[in-house]
């Protein structure tokens, strides 16, 4: 099935300027050209991490679309994220998720990083010469990060790290990780107990585990790291000591969930366009399929739930743009981004019948692919809870208050507050 491109809807005007436009555009452009022609592949060889996607993506800057200029970055902000990563899974949900991993412990060092850091290695990342992951995740606490067991022991200017971390988005390909480690005795509460390094990844005793492919996102690399008695200079802390919680909840709820919407977001727009094209195309009682009532319920549906996780996605990011407050947005964005994705791809299979079963068709991909945003950055029982402690806890950190947004394209009718 071809890829026709299509300009930005009108629902999406308010959120865009000109810029924006031309990246839509851009993108569109380098998916079809660049990232569409090895899909076939990356499917075909789901034990292969995808190295030519990623050097077009850093070719293109892309890796540092939220980085100011200063450093060497685009300086275009979250709605221009969302745009790359959006028109890009639409194509292809792995390749999109490789650019989204490595824009999370970018936003950490945004936020927490010294001067000194980032001009270290900002620029590399502009440069496409570094990919950067985020190991906060580990094999037997999971997400929960008050269960981390990796630990950082200081050793006079340095902190010796040991610990396994799992599910590292990038592990395979990325030159540096921000690794959040335990800092304190177990009894200090996580607010408190844990600390953000950068670890290179050709650091002694640092072992990056082989890929092992997962059920969808064929390509993308979500591995092993191991760190045993890994030294690092004191200038690598990414934030005060014991403040590695906030470098990883703040990054989190301002990149991760937003950048998994925009996954869920291009994966679901593939789903209704190739499920609305098949249908047209298939004869039945004199007509199409699309013809029938029952037909055009569940596919109406469908598009219903993809025009919903749309404007989520967007409103989220123009807020965070404009530094208004926006943390619940940004998380419901998330949460309701992949179970509308999953519910269609669901009616997609059942409106396919058995041809939607075929591995030479791109339903059965579209519909693993899908599934593959439901746990990273806090399944849904986490975003829930999120949810309410927005509505319920006076105190809830807001971390879209407390920390100012990155530089951004705004439209001329919405300037910064």
């Amino acid at each position: 099935m071809s890829m026709p491109t299509t300009p930005p809807p009108p629902a999406l005007q308010p959120y865009l300027t000109a810029r924006h436009v031309a990246l839509w555009q851009e993108a569109d452009a380098v998916a079809a050209k660049d990232i569409a022609p090895r899909v076939a592949r990356m499917e075909a060889a789901p034990r292969r991490v995808e190295r030519q996607v990623t050097g077009t993506l850093a070719q293109r800057g892309w890796f540092a679309v939220t980085v100011p200029t200063t450093y060497g970055g685009m300086g275009a902000g979250h709605v221009a994220k969302t745009i790359l990563i959006h028109r890009i899974a639409r194509v292809s949900a792995a390749a999109a998720a490789i650019l989204q991993a490595t824009l999370i412990p970018v936003g950490a060092l945004l936020h927490w990083g010294t001067e000194a850091q980032k001009e270290r290695w900002l620029p590399q990342v502009a440069q496409g010469t570094l990919l950067l992951s985020i190991a906060t995740t580990e094999p037997v606490a999971g997400g929960h990060i008050g269960g981390i067991e990796t630990t950082a022991d200081r050793c006079g200017d340095e902190w010796v790290i040991s610990g396994s971390k799992a599910h590292i988005g990038n592990g395979n390909l990325a030159g540096a990780h921000l690794v959040i480690a335990r800092t304190a005795e177990p009894d200090v509460p996580p607010s408190e107990a844990l600390t953000a390094f950068v670890v290179e990844s050709d650091r002694k005793g640092v072992r990056v585990g082989g890929h092992r492919p997962g059920l969808g996102l064929h390509g993308f690399s979500a591995g092993r790291l191991d760190l045993d008695a890994v030294r690092v200079p004191d200038d690598h802390r990414v934030g005060e000591v014991g403040r590695g919680l906030d470098v990883a909840m703040s990054s989190s709820i301002l990149y991760g969930r937003a950048n998994l919407a925009a996954v869920s977001l291009g994966t679901h727009e593939r789903i209704v366009e190739t499920t609305a094209a098949f249908l047209k195309g298939r004869p039945r009682y004199g007509g199409s399929l699309s013809d029938q009532p029952v037909v055009r319920h569940r596919i109406g549906e469908m598009e219903s739930r993809f025009r919903t996780a749309r404007t989520l996605a967007y409103h989220a990011v123009h807020l965070r743009d404009r530094g208004l407050p926006c943390d619940a947005e940004l998380i419901n964005s998330k949460h309701q981004g992949h179970d509308l994705a999953a519910q269609s791809a669901q009616d997609a299979m059942q409106l396919h019948g058995a041809h939607a079963l075929s591995t030479d068709y791109p339903l059965q991909r579209l519909w693993r692919d899908a599934q593959c945003t439901y746990p990273p950055a806090g399944t849904g029982e986490v975003q829930r809870i999120q949810l309410a402690h927005a509505v319920l806890d006076e105190d809830h950190i807001q971390w879209s208050e407390r920390l100012p947004p990155e530089p951004a394209w705004m439209p001329t009718n919405h300037a910064p507050v």
